[in-house]
């Protein structure tokens, strides 16, 4: 009987790349989501609602693995108080109502498997590393992701291998943040953000599905693990290496961070600020990056 893997946030940009690459390995696949949708071959939708605590319990105990994706976009909206509180309970929340289940029914799965992000060090910028032991900040990013994986926590204190994928900049087909940047690009109007030294640590979206795959498999994963090639990307050369690829050069001068924080408020940080991170953690146990180029990896999303 082939395994089974509830997904949260199934429906969205990482939920539908992952979901690809494990029914192609042999898993069927169960999808929260907050509107009908037709059951496939491979794949089941379950009707969840955060905000009024509702579930579909027979989606977690037909689950053998659960992994968690679902939240509201860090960079959809501008941050106001109530987009704030929204983006923290969409992630916390939501575990929150899979641990109830998990907990009446004394479910146990093989592992729970939690999105996280790189912004759990903190909106800063300078030239330290962050491993999965740097001291967490405590900024609206470093709290919020804090907030997400105490959620997670709680799964493991069931029992529960518990594994936290601390993500970076996700590169995609059609997708994600490249949707975004690739208008303004490809007609040559793209150049750096604010001072451009701030650094962009980055992964390939078959390598960050590559390493959820690795959490279901592999029993000695747990705990949190960084999601980023270690490459030491600034906003500078993540830019120059984009607008060669669309065959110019940047001609344009630096975005000014004042007008950043003007369009954006207090979002802007996302742009403004980055950190480098180590990826040493997730290689030690042997996981190999498909793509270690960032030219290569940007034009595998673009044109493959």
């Amino acid at each position: 009987m082939r395994k089974n893997v509830l997904i949260t946030g199934g429906t969205g940009f990482v939920g539908k790349n992952l979901t690809h690459l494990l029914t192609e390995n042999g898993f069927s696949i169960s999808i929260f989501s907050r509107n009908f949708k037709q059951n496939t071959a491979n794949v089941s939708y379950f009707k969840w609602d955060i905000t009024n605590h509702y579930i579909e319990e027979e989606a977690v105990l037909k689950a053998d693995y659960i992994i968690h994706l679902a939240g509201e976009g860090i960079a959809e909206k501008r941050w106001s108080a109530k987009r704030k509180e929204d983006i923290v309970q969409s992630r916390a929340q939501s575990v929150a109502l899979i641990y109830e289940v998990l907990k009446k029914h004394n479910k146990k799965l093989e592992a729970f498997v939690s999105a996280s992000g790189i912004g759990i060090y903190g909106a800063i910028n300078g030239e330290q590393i962050c491993s999965e032991n740097t001291p967490l900040e405590n900024d609206f990013l470093g709290s919020t992701c804090q907030l997400w994986e105490l959620a997670a926590d709680n799964i493991e204190s069931l029992g529960i291998r518990t594994v936290k994928i601390r993500t970076g900049l996700v590169l995609g087909k059609e997708d994600g943040f490249l949707k975004k940047l690739t208008p303004i690009f490809k007609f040559k109007l793209g150049s750096a953000l604010g001072s451009g030294k701030q650094y962009m640590p980055w992964i390939h979206i078959d390598d960050l599905c590559a390493i959820y795959f690795e959490a279901i498999k592999k029993t000695n994963m747990s705990g949190a693990y960084n999601a980023a090639f270690s490459d030491d990307t600034t906003n500078t050369i993540f830019s120059k290496t984009l607008a060669k690829i669309y065959g110019y050069h940047i001609w344009l001068p630096n975005v000014p961070a004042f007008l950043i924080k003007i369009a954006l408020g207090e979002m802007a940080q996302i742009l403004l600020t980055g950190r480098r991170v180590s990826s040493s953690k997730i290689e030690n146990l042997g996981f190999q990056f498909r793509f270690k180029n960032l030219e290569n990896a940007l034009r595998d999303c673009l044109y493959k």
